[in-house]
């Protein structure tokens, strides 16, 4: 069984290094959020809310960003291998702010 954490109140958590593999976080609110280190591989993050938030080193291989808001995220380290980012808002290119 996966984590459901649809439309969680995230903001301002301190997820760091947490394990959120195949977690559904569709319209969770993540705003100012740690999750440096997370395993978010597979994990659904449609119409998340990131604002903010530190993604730095974050495995989001295979996550689903469709429509997720990541103005401001810091993405350093961050691997979007295979991630789905239709629709998905960036401050800048994921490349341009330290994604691979």
């Amino acid at each position: 069984m996966f984590a459901n954490l649809t439309g969680a109140g995230l903001m301002f958590a301190d997820l760091t290094d947490a394990g959120l593999r195949f977690a559904n976080l569709t319209d969770a609110k993540l705003t100012n959020a740690d999750l440096s280190g997370a395993n978010l591989m597979f994990a659904n993050l449609t119409n998340a809310g990131l604002t903010d938030a530190n993604l730095t080193g974050t495995n989001l291989m295979f996550a689903n960003l469709t429509n997720a808001d990541l103005k401001g995220a810091n993405l350093k380290g961050a691997d979007l291998t295979n991630a789905n980012l239709t629709g998905a808002r960036f401050s800048k290119h994921p490349s341009d702010l330290g994604a691979r």
